[in-house]
């Protein structure tokens, strides 16, 4: 039997039946064989297009990244920059509150993923941030969304003025402390 002239597959559709079922259903839905069965295939064929449930996990982040105003990082002063990446994060992983815990467990490998981290310590970079503070400082912002997109998804009544405080305290309390 030939192939079909256009594939029934490719890595970007495995990613986005993901994104699918995860927003559906949760992170513990999350597997190969669910997401064979949106697609209609039998599990092993997604393993033509990915490695395994790590790339999967890498493609939701990249996902993520294209949803997220990553063009923030164009903005100065870096504290603008930071409020507005700050807030496109956060409303981001608020569209899809049920990946967090699939990211927050894994290690970033996708390149366009730490691209856009590199894109982020740039603009720190050019305000005089040290390198051994450009990754804490990133993760720092990113603790606080994701945070608060937890809080929020779990019912707090209060979790906007939380963040919003918690947003406006971090950014004096990072530049205070580059004075």
């Amino acid at each position: 039997m030939p192939r079909p002239k256009n594939p029934l597959l490719s890595r970007d559709a495995i990613v986005r039946a993901a994104l699918r079922i995860v927003d559906e259903h949760g992170p513990d839905a999350l597997s190969t064989n669910r997401i064979a069965a949106e697609l209609g295939v039998k599990g092993p064929s997604l393993y033509n297009h990915v490695a395994g449930r790590s790339e999967i996990i890498d493609g939701l982040r990249e996902l993520l990244l294209a949803e997220f105003d990553i063009g923030a990082t164009g903005l100065r002063p870096w504290t603008v920059a930071l409020d507005r990446l700050a807030r496109s994060y956060r409303a981001t992983l608020a569209a899809h509150p049920n990946v967090v815990p699939l990211i927050t467990t894994q290690p970033i490998r996708s390149p366009l993923v730490l691209g856009a981290y590199e894109q982020v310590f740039d603009v720190l970079r050019e305000a005089g941030w040290p390198e051994d503070e450009l990754f804490p400082t990133v993760r720092a912002v990113e603790y606080l969304a994701t945070g608060s997109v937890l809080d929020h998804s779990v019912g707090a009544p209060d979790a906007e003025r939380v963040f919003e405080l918690g947003l406006t305290a971090l950014i004096a309390g990072l530049e205070a402390r580059r004075g």
